[in-house]
């Protein structure tokens, strides 16, 4: 599975990717939305985790031009700023949406039901 998380955040993406990367998840990073345009033109990610406010391209404007590039990327928002405007949220209904501090196993936990991969069997 191949994830891509787009924040302008670079210390807390930077480490989310780590942390993500010693639980078996390949995370790429992008500090905006032009760069992880540039990345998912070399590279198709099965899941983008995006900050909704960014400066430059917004995390909804970049889902929309990265949903025209592949329809069947999955999308999860992350926010640091509370409640989303009843116009983001009408935007983003389909897909899912977190807080800014992650539980990193709540976010795998969403990355995998949206991918689909079952729960891994624990004995």
């Amino acid at each position: 599975m191949k994830v891509i998380l787009v924040d302008d955040e670079q210390k807390f993406i930077t480490m989310l990717a780590k942390r993500l990367a010693m639980r078996g998840i390949q995370a790429d990073i992008a500090f905006t939305g032009d760069e992880a345009i540039k990345k998912n033109s070399n590279t198709i990610y099965d899941v983008a985790v995006l900050d909704i406010k960014m400066p430059g391209i917004s995390g909804i404007q970049l889902k929309n031009k990265l949903s025209d590039m592949y329809p069947d990327l999955k999308f999860i928002f992350v926010t640091g700023h509370g409640a989303v405007s009843q116009s983001e949220e009408d935007l983003i209904e389909k897909d899912v949406y977190l807080s800014k501090p992650l539980d990193i196993e709540f976010l795998i936990k969403k990355i995998n039901e949206i991918t689909k991969i079952p729960k891994p069997y624990n004995k």
